[in-house]
């Protein structure tokens, strides 16, 4: 487990050295800023797509599912429930008796599948422990009003500044979502604090973010609504 969390950690160093480098070249190959943005992005949605799906089959592997009985699925179901909010979630025993078939609608309308395989409770062995990255304090404002801070909470591995740009991706993604379309049908102002109340801690969890921290750090200041809706 220590080591696949390594590789985990390498590589998103990897496409973060990726993405940096593509942004970079980017404008020498493609003069238009607008042709460049779009490329840009197009690329980042797909890395992160491709990340997503893998953190949905690894968070699958580690849910426990020792049989198939009702009280079982349903703390199976609560589990990917936490860890996905707002998400269309279907869970089907397999005809063989062996497995759980897992479909999971995200707001953005990205459909994900995998399977959890019963298997019976036992001791973890190993002669590595798992190393957790830790959550640290982020706190944010927005530039028209520095002394309202919201304390979030990022992983230990991510600068302030990645933190900032994977959270503006967030809220971007979230308003461009179904649940974020219907809300701004809805009238609900397209704001930063309508998106920190609203939108699902699993894509949040995605980015390496939490909306919520205990412990004070130095605030990051947003750049705000200039950004384009």
């Amino acid at each position: 487990m220590a080591q696949e969390k390594k590789q985990s950690k390498s590589q998103r160093h990897e496409q973060t050295r990726l993405l940096e480098l593509l942004r970079s070249i980017l404008p020498k190959v493609a003069p238009d800023p607008a042709l460049a943005d779009r490329i840009y992005s197009a690329f980042e949605a797909e890395l992160r797509a491709k990340n997503r799906v893998t953190s949905f089959e690894k968070f699958c592997e580690r849910i426990p599912l020792p049989d198939l009985e009702s009280a079982t699925l349903e703390a199976v179901k609560a589990e990917l429930l936490a860890g996905f909010g707002d998400a269309d979630l279907e869970i089907q025993p397999n005809e063989d008796g062996k497995g759980l078939r897992v479909d999971v609608s995200l707001p953005d309308g990205t459909q994900m599948r995998s399977r959890i395989l019963v298997r019976p409770p036992g001791p973890e062995t190993g002669d590595e422990q798992e190393v957790e990255l830790k959550f640290v304090a982020f706190p944010v404002s927005l530039p028209g009003d520095l002394e309202l801070i919201w304390v979030l909470a990022k992983r230990e591995n991510l600068t302030h500044e990645e933190a900032g740009r994977a959270l503006e991706k967030v809220e971007d993604d979230f308003w461009a979502s179904r649940t974020g379309q219907k809300l701004i049908r809805d009238r609900v102002e397209k704001s930063f604090p309508e998106f920190i109340a609203r939108v699902p801690a699993g894509m949040l969890g995605d980015a390496g973010l939490k909306r919520h921290h205990k412990m004070p750090e130095t605030l990051k200041v947003l750049r705000g609504p200039a950004r384009k809706n």
